[in-house]
């Protein structure tokens, strides 16, 4: 039978994090029973409200980044708060903080300072670009390294790149750092300390595009962009049908040969031109070009269900409505709804990504409300009601 505690109960985690890598780094953690407390500034962090979708401001990137934690308001400009600060790390054994390594060290949230405060402590950063090289100072967003790495020439027109509308490389990121301070965590069981846990943006997204550099490197092709079309078998493209779009992607000569008994045309499995999937993708234009009308000619319904049979990969392409009205979705719960405070209002929040048999992810609380938590754990760090009182009348917290 599954456990009733959470995997990192008893795991106190610090999030200086804003917006999604280093926020969903520490909510994954605390999906997982670890008790995260995100620090945010006394007016509200400007990742509050991005986009704005209920009524008391807050927004959904915040509400799925921020779940199952405890929020704290606190001016790190003051001395006062640096102190409550380094209270904090005293006590944590994990603390995460996307921010530029400059940042870092003003707030005394570099390794150095968080080590000699705290020994045991896990320290995870994640930036743009890394902590080295002539780009580490700088700024960026996921969309630096979907630009960086080549995946958003490769997924462009051929007149023009472009971006993916989601934040996979923010996501990825998030995820390698999880991942980091799970494997720190575990170290540290043997060795007594904590360690540096660093992931960017950059490094990230390079993974995702490796092989196409790798491909680059070793055999220079030079490969150009060709709008949905794969270049590495055929069909891969996105075809429209007469009720909507669709997506088909076929791998090896078994998928070929039966997506060319589906078209009505057997002859092309012995057409030089698709002899293997290096061919196909060189030609994938052609096998598109017969693809597409007969695409054209049925629903998509009738479409899918033709590719079903021949057992080639296929879906909807879904517009975000569509995606929210699956019936798969809804059936494996994977959008379940979640409540805000005390309000009337329900949101769709996607689970952890995995789950564990013996040892599964919860969810506990929703993202916190500006400063839900601030006299709870200020009080378990030994402050006194009195004491809290002047703290928020000076604008500390």
């Amino acid at each position: 039978m599954p456990t009733q505690d959470g995997l990192l109960a008893g795991v106190r985690v610090l999030d200086f994090g804003r917006f999604i890598a280093g926020p969903y780094c520490a909510a994954l953690l605390g999906d997982h029973g670890a008790d995260v407390i995100r620090v945010e500034r006394v007016a509200g962090g400007e990742d509050r409200c991005v986009p704005p979708v209920l009524e008391s401001g807050e927004g959904g990137m915040y509400l799925q980044m921020n779940r199952n934690k405890r929020g704290l308001t606190l001016d790190l400009a003051c001395a006062e708060g640096r102190n409550i600060v380094r209270q904090l790390v005293g006590g944590a054994d994990v603390v995460v903080a996307n921010l530029p390594p400059a940042t870092l060290r003003s707030l005394g949230l570099d390794w150095g300072s968080v080590h000699a405060l705290n020994p045991r402590t896990v320290l995870v950063v994640a930036t743009a670009y890394g902590s080295s090289g002539p780009y580490a100072q700088r700024p960026g967003f996921d969309s630096v390294g979907q630009a960086m790495s080549g995946a958003m020439y490769m997924s462009g027109l051929p007149d023009a790149p472009v971006r993916a509308g989601v934040n996979y490389v923010d996501i990825a990121t998030a995820q390698a750092c999880a991942f980091g301070a799970l494997a720190a965590l575990w170290a540290r069981e043997r060795s007594g300390e904590g360690q540096l846990v660093e992931g960017s943006l950059l490094r990230s997204s390079l993974v995702h595009s490796n092989s196409i550099l790798i491909e680059q490197a070793v055999r220079s092709p030079s490969r150009v962009p060709q709008g949905n079309r794969g270049y590495l078998a055929a069909p891969g493209d996105l075809f429209r049908a007469s009720t909507g779009w669709l997506v088909v992607q076929a791998i090896g000569q078994a998928m070929f040969e039966r997506w060319c008994a589906m078209v009505g045309q057997p002859q092309l499995k012995d057409d030089p031109r698709f002899a293997s999937d290096e061919a196909r993708g060189l030609n994938s234009a052609a096998v598109s070009a017969i693809m597409a009308p007969w695409c054209a000619a049925r629903t998509r319904e009738e479409v899918l269900a033709a590719l079903a049979e021949a057992r080639i990969p296929a879906s909807p392409v879904y517009s975000p409505q569509e995606a929210l009205d699956d019936p798969h979705v809804k059936a494996a719960g994977l959008l379940p709804l979640r409540g805000y405070g005390d309000g009337p209002q329900t949101y769709p929040l996607a689970p952890h990504p995995v789950d564990l048999s013996q040892t599964p992810a919860t969810f506990r609380r929703p993202a916190p409300q500006l400063g839900e938590h601030t006299d709870e754990i200020l009080g378990e760090l030994g402050y006194t009601v009195e004491q809290i009182t002047g703290l928020r009348d000076r604008g500390v917290v």
